[in-house]
């Protein structure tokens, strides 16, 4: 009797482990170039942003230099 416990027990965690396999499958990997479109757009942001400090600091320095 303890041989069928254990095998049932393998083959149910065997079943569970294949549906979490399943339900999971399309998160791990996902592929860079699937990105969603709000998350380009926020990363579109954030580098024109980027781009605007640049030049506010570069404008900055020049008109620090000009006044010495």
């Amino acid at each position: 009797m303890g041989l069928v416990k254990i095998l049932v027990l393998v083959l149910g965690l065997a079943a569970v482990s294949f549906v979490v396999k399943l339900a999971l499958a399309p998160t791990v990997g996902a592929d860079p170039a699937s990105v969603s479109e709000p998350k380009r757009q926020l990363d579109s942001v954030r580098a024109r942003a980027k781009q605007f400090e640049d030049d506010a600091r570069k404008s900055a320095e020049r008109a620090d230099v000009d006044e010495h």
